[in-house]
């Protein structure tokens, strides 16, 4: 029978995206696939939508019924397997398009994020070029690349949907002043964040860099906050990440969060010295 934790933990959230994923990509529906399975409907639905999560046999029966096999069946049950352990820790660029999964999902269902971004403009603010740049940059195929960028262009979504979600970057001076491409590119970034910062659900603000040690010297994370869920702290390297649940730590980081946010510009200020700044980068082209 299936295990309900209302799909509260990061690889919950990633094996519903992929079963999701799976099934539209196999052309079945949802009730056909019940009806292959012998299941209602409704308990194909609520693990799609991971208000209740299968067990790692479901989830084999699934995808065969649905005639995915392999690699690509092993790395889906595996998720189901371990679907309830709360802290998730991968190491190797193989891991890193479930911890995708399992961030996109967050995103979605998220009722507020806060991200620190110290060397990076956050993903869910770049624009496609600087996105597909900071792709390039990594050695990927075109064709990853590509796929890259369409998925960070439909991530956008949650912020202009009809309940968008309240997302607040602190970001790092040298984030901004950094380019990415050429001085072009970044000015058009900057006013692109300008131009973000007066939606009414959206919050930017820069940190300088010479305000003394503060905790996001430790590196870059987002919390999302969920309304029904608890709350999880993200991390996110070159080639690792991990998704931390537990209550301590996530108070910490929303202490952090009010340390960091006491040493960056006011939201007014913010978006002065972005328009300033990208009005240099331009004069300089």
């Amino acid at each position: 029978m299936a295990v309900d934790i209302n799909g509260l933990t990061p690889r919950a959230r990633a094996l519903s995206a992929a079963l999701r994923t799976a099934r539209e990509a196999s052309g079945f529906s949802g009730r056909e696939v019940s009806r292959r399975l012998g299941v209602s409907h409704s308990m194909v639905s609520h693990w799609e939508r991971g208000r209740r999560v299968p067990t790692p046999e479901e989830v084999a029966s699934l995808m065969t019924a649905i005639g995915v096999i392999g690699a690509e069946k092993d790395r889906v049950v595996e998720l189901a397997r371990h679907a309830s352990e709360p802290n998730w820790l991968t190491v190797g660029m193989p891991g890193i398009p479930q911890q995708l999964a399992g961030a996109v999902e967050c995103e979605r269902s998220a009722s507020s994020i806060v991200e620190w971004a110290p060397s990076c403009i956050p993903g869910l603010l770049q624009t496609t070029e600087y996105a597909r740049t900071i792709q390039e940059e990594s050695g990927l195929s075109p064709h990853a690349v590509e796929t890259r960028v369409m998925l960070r262009i439909a991530r956008r979504e949650v912020l202009t949907r009809k309940n968008p979600v309240h997302f607040a970057a602190l970001i790092g001076e040298n984030a901004v002043r950094d380019l990415v491409g050429t001085a072009e590119m970044m000015a058009e970034q900057l006013r692109y964040l300008v131009d973000l910062a007066g939606r009414p659900n959206l919050t930017v603000q820069v940190v300088p860099s010479r305000v003394g040690w503060h905790p996001g010297h430790a590196g870059p994370f987002v919390l999302y906050d969920f309304a029904i869920a608890p709350p999880v702290v993200h991390f996110e390297h070159h080639s690792s990440g991990a998704f931390v649940p537990d209550d301590d730590d996530v108070r910490a980081y929303k202490a952090a969060i009010d340390t960091i946010r006491a040493k960056a510009l006011g939201p007014d200020a913010t978006t002065n010295f972005l328009r300033e700044l990208a009005d240099e980068m331009e004069r300089s082209r």
